[in-house]
C-alpha cells in the first residue's frame, strides 16, 4: 500500500507561483512512478504531469508546458509540481497519483493510489 499526501495549495495571484509537494508512504517511492492530475469545478479530472520513478521521464499537458515543472526526490519519497505564470483556468483541486513500475501513465484509470487533493485557487 502506499499512502499520499498533497500539500502547498493556496491563494494566489494571477502570474504568481506555487510549489506542491506529494509525500509517499508505505514504500519507497523509487520504485513507483507518479502523476499530478486536476479537477476543476463542473469539469472531470484532468492529466497535468507524470514522472517515471527513475525521475528520468517526464510528460507534460499541453496547458502546462513550459509552465510546470515536475520534480522528485527518492531520498526523501516526496514528488514536487512547481507552477509558475499560474492562470486563473489553472484554479483546481491538485492530486497526486501513484502506480508501480517505471512508466509514468497519462491516463487516471492506470493509477492505483491518489491523495486526497489539494486546492488551487488563482485569482485574476
Amino acid at each position: 500500500q502506499v499512502q499520499l499526501v498533497e500539500s502547498g495549495g493556496g491563494l494566489v495571484q494571477a502570474g504568481g507561483s506555487l510549489r506542491l509537494s506529494c509525500a509517499a508512504s508505505g514504500r519507497p517511492s523509487s520504485t513507483y512512478a507518479m502523476g499530478w492530475f486536476r479537477q476543476a469545478p463542473g469539469k472531470e479530472r484532468e492529466f497535468v504531469v507524470a514522472i517515471s520513478a527513475t525521475g528520468d521521464t517526464t510528460y507534460y499537458a499541453e496547458s502546462v508546458k513550459g509552465r510546470f515543472t515536475i520534480s522528485r526526490d527518492n531520498a526523501k519519497n516526496t514528488v514536487y509540481l512547481q507552477m509558475s505564470s499560474l492562470k486563473p483556468d489553472d484554479t483546481a483541486v491538485y492530486y497526486c497519483a501513484a502506480r508501480w513500475g517505471n512508466q509514468p501513465p497519462r491516463y487516471s484509470y492506470e493509477y492505483s493510489y491518489w491523495g486526497q487533493g489539494t486546492q488551487v485557487t488563482v485569482s485574476s
